[in-house]
């Protein structure tokens, strides 16, 4: 029923309790979940910092180490042990419930892997090679782990921000309005409590008028 179609009645009045109880506990609710996810956000805002520094070290660790092997195997035998591989490293895509909001979980699929799954094989190959492809396939765990974290810290912005507006909209817009709703309907029927005792006593002097 909409607001303005409660009467002030005490049916109207129970309605509008109700209906006050209700948006109080759903933004003392909401609230929780707001602090809840604004810990978590710092929680993965420091993880991700973390997570993109160690990200650049491993990033210049494996140019590092792809040009040792490009000077001690040439850029050809880099290039042919690159192409000898024939999983590609991927990623499989979940989620993780956090206070109602689904964050993505990525799992890294072959990205490291043994020397038998690198296709070069050993004998045709010197250990610069593997010490190469070691530090790229940390950089793409690296990469994947950092994806996590970004694209969960931006879902965690965007609820908080619609959670933010919901609380909003209850604290400052509707609980006043019923607030306000509420004490006119029981001004209302205070009114009309007067007005029916003051009718009454009208009555009963009427009546007593007759009697004599």
């Amino acid at each position: 029923m909409p607001v303005d179609e409660i009467k002030p009645t005490r049916s109207g009045l129970l309605i509008v309790r109700r209906r006050m109880a209700l948006a109080e506990r759903i933004h003392r609710l909401l609230k929780m979940k707001l602090d809840g996810m604004m810990l978590e956000l710092v929680r993965l805002t420091d993880q991700a910092a973390r997570e993109r520094k160690e990200l650049e070290e491993k990033y210049a660790h494996a140019r590092e180490m792809a040009a040792v092997a490009t000077m001690m195997e040439g850029a050809t035998g880099v290039l042919l042990a690159a192409l000898s591989v024939e999983a590609v490293p991927t990623y499989t895509t979940g989620h993780k419930n956090v206070f109602g909001v689904h964050l993505p979980d990525l799992e890294p699929v072959m990205v490291k892997k043994t020397l038998i799954q690198r296709g070069y094989g050993i004998l045709g190959t010197s250990s610069v090679i593997d010490d190469a492809a070691d530090a790229y396939e940390d950089l793409i765990s690296a990469i994947i782990a950092s994806a996590e974290l970004e694209g969960g810290i931006t879902r965690l912005l965007d609820d908080i921000e619609r959670t933010r507006r919901r609380v909003n909209a209850l604290e400052f817009k509707v609980i006043p309005e019923l607030t306000d709703l509420r004490r006119l309907i029981e001004y209302q029927r205070d009114e009309m409590e007067r007005q029916d005792a003051v009718r009454l006593r009208r009555i009963k002097k009427i009546k007593a008028k007759r009697r004599w």
